[in-house]
């Protein structure tokens, strides 16, 4: 740990050497968050590729999410353990490797093996890059490095369903694996070569706690498929939801006894004690339900509405990543200049702002509807993300830096799950409810709704078709289609609503005060 230790005194010119390093860890870090959604976008073709089900297919998201969410905080300890340049040195190959594998799937048995196996290794690269960003830089820097690991942060999952789109078109979906070969064996050789932040401190291994890690594997993986499979399922009335919510209650009474009994605890906790990195990873949490929720939204209303295929959808979604790229550098600069509470107050405004103007949605909203929103999105998240990064990280001491990181990127995934759960209720129920309240009122005897039918019935009559049930059908149609918009717009005022709630919250952090080194705050 001496490496580590000596991070105060370390002047505030940055070496290349070091620079480098960070720079292989920051896209590996890329890589890793975007194999999360580059999929979303393209299952329908990977589904025909591999003679899927509709049920199976969507386990090439899920399963990568259970396997992720097990390694996010599990990685403090082993970057503990077996030192930063080991730890994802072993997670870039891994990654790699796996991605190469998920290309060779020919059935989807494979594929959901290979993607948990490329999640679970690719999972132990993302806190690595925020430890060494608030351990091995002084604050003085943390214009530069906090902006950069933020847009990563949340500019790769909003780019996802582009990249992933334009791939499966221009290609097939097999590039959607294959295109991380390259890179993937580049940063390993890279950090292998130039990552020297830390020493390992292999006596931890006589203290692994695996007792610990059941219980955080039953806890995190049980609960992440209680989310992803209960808006689907009807929840608790599902026999398998019901057994992993149990699995889930009794692998986090177990994980929680041992993170607070156990000699080494495989997850340190203690962060919690500190209120700026409590309520900073609260915020992470919501902005885990707006970043992911709101990445799954665009292209299912793109998609079920409008009937957009995969490269249109990205195409459409690209504003946001190009507004998030362009933020980035001018987020850094204000992070010197604003208060950081006002600062990401400002952002939570804007990002609410985006989900109150779609809360008007209508089923031919089109690009330009959407492209205001977007902006606000994009400007919204890196005005948010970039202080909460400083807030949350920027104060804790660099020996509990690993496993904070840990936790608080843990936090914003589970916020994704979350929000992608309460996200698929609403729309679902909603959608019935809607459905249930227009049919009320098409009925007969309304002049409106029996001249609709007619001019319907006309149309039909005239290509051969029968006029009277194409018209009903058609008219069914109609309904099911404004039901669902109208569940739509119900999501994006819970978004708004639950961003207002935070811009309240950002009152109670408090403000952070220089600390020297590379655990200082900003």
């Amino acid at each position: 740990m001496s490496a580590v230790a000596a991070a105060p005194s370390a002047p505030d010119t940055i070496p290349a050497r070091k620079m480098f390093a960070f720079l292989a860890m920051v896209f590996g870090m890329f890589m890793a968050i975007l194999d999360i959604q580059i999929v979303s976008a393209s299952l329908s073709e990977i589904q025909a590729g591999l003679s899927a089900s509709s049920d199976e297919i969507a386990w090439v998201q899920t399963a990568y999410l259970i396997a992720e969410v097990i390694m996010i905080p599990l990685s403090g300890f082993l970057g503990r353990m077996l030192s930063t340049r080991v730890l994802f040195t072993i997670a870039a190959a891994g990654f790699t490797a796996s991605s190469a594998l998920c290309a060779t799937a020919s059935s989807i048995d494979e594929m959901i093996v290979f993607r948990a196996i490329q999640g679970f290794i690719g999972g132990g690269m993302i806190p690595s890059v925020f430890a060494a960003a608030f351990t091995i830089f002084p604050p003085s820097k943390r214009a530069i490095v906090s902006p950069m690991i933020g847009l990563v942060a949340t500019l790769a999952p909003t780019i996802g369903p582009t990249i992933g789109g334009y791939l499966s078109h221009a290609f097939s979906w097999h590039w959607l694996f294959l295109v991380n070969v390259p890179p993937g064996i580049l940063v390993a050789i890279a950090v292998w070569n130039l990552v020297d932040f830390d020493e390992p401190d292999l006596s931890l291994f006589d203290k692994f706690d695996w007792w610990g890690l059941i219980g955080l594997a039953a806890f995190l993986g049980s609960l992440e498929y209680v989310l992803e499979e209960g808006p689907l399922n009807d929840w608790f009335s599902d026999d398998a939801i019901l057994t992993m919510a149990i699995i889930a209650t009794v692998g986090g009474l177990l994980f929680f006894a041992r993170a607070f009994l156990a000699r080494e605890p495989i997850v340190d906790l203690t962060a919690f004690t500190d209120r700026n990195f409590t309520f900073g990873s609260l915020f992470s949490f919501v902005m885990g339900v707006g970043l992911y929720g709101l990445t799954y939204l665009y292209p299912v209303y793109l998609g079920r509405i409008r009937g957009y295929d995969s490269l249109m959808i990205g195409e459409t979604m690209f504003v946001s990543g190009l507004t998030m790229f362009f933020m980035a550098p001018i987020s850094g600069i204000l992070s010197r200049k604003m208060d950081l509470r006002l600062m990401m107050a400002i952002g939570f405004v804007a990002f609410g702002s985006g989900t109150y103007l779609m809360s008007g949605i209508t089923h031919d909203w089109d690009f330009w509807e959407l492209f205001i929103p977007q902006i606000l999105r994009g400007v919204g998240l890196m005005m948010a993300m970039i202080p909460i990064n400083n807030v949350a990280l920027g104060t804790l001491p660099p020996q509990r830096m690993k496993g904070a990181s840990g936790l608080y990127n843990l936090t914003r995934n589970l916020g994704g799950a979350v929000g992608l759960a309460v996200i698929n209720t609403i729309l679902n129920d909603r959608s019935v409810l809607h459905y249930e309240r227009l049919s009320e009122q098409v009925r007969w005897g309304r002049d409106v709704v029996e001249d609709r039918l007619s001019n319907m019935a006309a149309s039909l009559s005239a290509a051969g078709v029968d006029g009277d049930v194409g018209a009903l059908k058609q008219m069914a149609g109609v309904l099911h289609r404004e039901a669902s918009v109208m569940s739509f717009a119900d999501v994006f005022l819970f978004l708004t609503v639950l961003f207002s709630g935070l811009v309240v919250l950002s009152i109670f952090i408090k403000k952070p005060e220089a600390r020297a080194g590379g655990g200082g705050g900003h």
